[in-house]
Order: structure tokens, then C-alpha cells, then sequence
């Protein structure tokens, strides 16, 4: 998403780059949505996986429209569900997506509708899995009835860790994989961020968790990750992902990045190992201070 939209001005040379490295690394689990741009992640993604299609596990999204006015507004009509899966392919470069996610559940239309014509995506094979994002327990059950669920995205990390006491568990139950966006807290937790971080067009910068007021209450959580960090001889961000990866087999972070170095520092977090003492003392901070929107 970053490479595209929100996180500041583009540079479509790097990010291609950066794709090639991570195939070269061996992450091969690239997340992308056709509102990401808008349009214009897929086309970059597409670009990145020219000729390397069959090395990468590939996901996009539908459900969420960018308007004429830059006004965010969900469609779950099962003919929208169709024809945007159509465009999608057509800006990937690719005749189907390993995972097709529902990116919000539009209230306005039954659930149980728009999964079923994604279902019907599997069935004609322009997609392999299905996946939803931002849902609750429920929601997830509803939907695995019809067709199975494959994988819930939700924001999880150090700092949202609301999904560790529902939609983990089912996932792991249910035989789906919890992929966690924002595993490093926007960019907070690799200690990296301050106010003055934030360029034209970086959302942050209107988030309640980015306020001075808010990233000097949450400032307690980024100085107990630096001294784990310290002891085990990794990063700050290394450790957030260390810790998101230990909450199951069945954990998928996606960490964002648009720079080869930080993808270099997020791909060493694998091999990171912490103690049952830095979890049980990385499980105790506090929670965030502000919203996530």
C-alpha cells in the first residue's frame, strides 16, 4: 500500500526494486488492493511480477471504492465483487490471485451475497483462496459456512492487539491464517517516528496515535521493545515482528516498506528468537493511547 498510497510520494523505480529483492529473499507474499492508489499499486505490483508471476502468493482485495472526491465508500454488490476481480487481473498482469479478499463488509448489502459471488471467483478460477479483512468473529463464521475462509487480515501489533482474543483463535481453529497489517504500528514501533517524520500526503500525520500528545504517552511501548531489542541483538522493528510471529504457525504479518533496507531489517526478523520473559514482558505494556483512525 505504502508504495503507492498514503505514505507519502511514490517512487515506482524503487518499489519495483524493492519486489524484485523480496522475491530474491524469499518473501513471496505480496498484498495489494485495487483502492490502493487508487488502482495504481496493482499496476506496480504487476509490473514488479513480470516474468516472476509463479514465485509470488499474490492478494488483492475488493470492497472498497475511491470516489471522484477522494471519499472512501464500500461495495459488496455481487457484480461489483465480479468486475472489479476482472480489472484487477487486468492491472496485475495475471490470469488469477491466490487470495481474493473482502477489504470491508458493506452493511448495505447481505454478507452472505457477496461471499457467495466470490465464491463463484474460486469457482471459475480467476481466484484460487478467499480472505477477509476487518471482521469480527462472526461475520468470519457466516462467511466459512458458505465457503471457506482462508485468511482474516486485521491490524495486530504491539500497540492493536484487539485480534488476540477472538479472531486469533479462530483462525488457528478454523483452519484459516491471520494476516496482520501494521504489524509495526505505522512505523511507531521501530522507534523511528516522530512528528516531523510525516511528508505531504502521509496519513499520519492526521492520526489520533501521531499527535504529540498521543506519541509521548505511547512512548513507553517503543523504549521496552529498544531494551529487548538490546538483549537479543536485534532492531526495535525486529522485535514487533518477532513478537507478532510468535502468536502462532497460522501469523502472517505484512509489513509495508518502500526502502530495500528496511525490507532487508523486516525479512532478518525471522530469524529472531525471544525468550518466554521478553514475550511475557512485551505482552504487559500497555495498551496504546489514541485510535487507530
Amino acid at each position: 500500500m505504502g508504495m503507492s498510497w498514503a505514505y507519502g510520494e511514490p517512487d515506482d523505480e524503487t518499489s519495483v526494486a524493492v519486489i524484485h529483492r523480496a522475491l530474491d529473499l524469499g518473501v513471496t507474499f505480496l498484498d495489494t488492493a485495487q483502492m490502493y492508489g487508487p488502482f495504481a499499486n496493482e499496476s506496480l505490483v504487476g509490473q514488479g511480477l513480470r516474468g516472476r508471476r509463479d514465485e509470488a502468493v499474490l492478494a488483492t482485495k475488493t470492497g472498497l471504492v475511491v470516489g471522484a472526491d477522494k471519499q472512501i465508500s464500500r461495495d459488496g454488490r455481487p457484480e461489483h465483487v465480479r468486475d472489479s476481480l476482472r480489472e484487477s487481473l487486468s492491472r496485475l498482469g495475471t490470469d488469477r490471485v491466490d487470495l481474493y479478499y473482502l477489504h470491508r463488509v458493506d452493511e448495505n448489502v447481505p454478507l452472505e451475497e457477496t461471499w457467495a459471488a466470490m465464491a463463484e471467483c474460486v469457482a471459475d478460477g480467476s481466484a484460487l483462496r478467499l480472505g477477509l479483512s476487518e471482521v469480527t468473529v462472526e461475520q468470519a463464521e457466516l462467511c466459512h459456512r458458505i465457503h471457506p475462509v482462508a485468511a482474516i487480515q486485521s491490524e495486530m501489533s504491539l500497540w492493536t492487539r484487539g485480534p488476540l482474543s477472538d479472531v486469533l483463535p479462530w483462525c488457528a481453529a478454523n483452519g484459516a491464517a491471520l494476516v496482520p497489517f501494521s504489524p509495526l504500528g505505522r512505523g511507531f514501533l521501530t522507534g523511528a517516528v516522530s512528528s516531523g517524520t510525516f511528508g505531504a500526503g502521509d496519513f499520519r500525520s492526521r492520526n489520533p496515535r501521531f499527535t504529540d500528545e498521543a506519541m509521548v504517552a505511547n512512548q513507553a511501548l517503543v523504549d521496552e521493545v529498544r531494551r529487548i531489542a538490546a538483549t537479543v541483538g536485534a532492531t526495535p522493528g525486529q522485535v514487533a515482528l518477532a513478537w507478532t510471529l510468535a502468536q502462532g504457525q497460522h501469523v502472517v504479518p505484512i509489513p509495508g516498506t518502500k526502502r530495500l533496507s528496511y525490507l532487508e531489517e523486516n525479512a532478518a526478523a525471522a530469524e529472531v528468537t525471544l525468550s518466554a520473559a521478553d514475550l511475557g514482558a512485551l505482552d504487559a505494556l500497555p495498551a496504546a493511547v489514541g485510535e487507530r483512525y
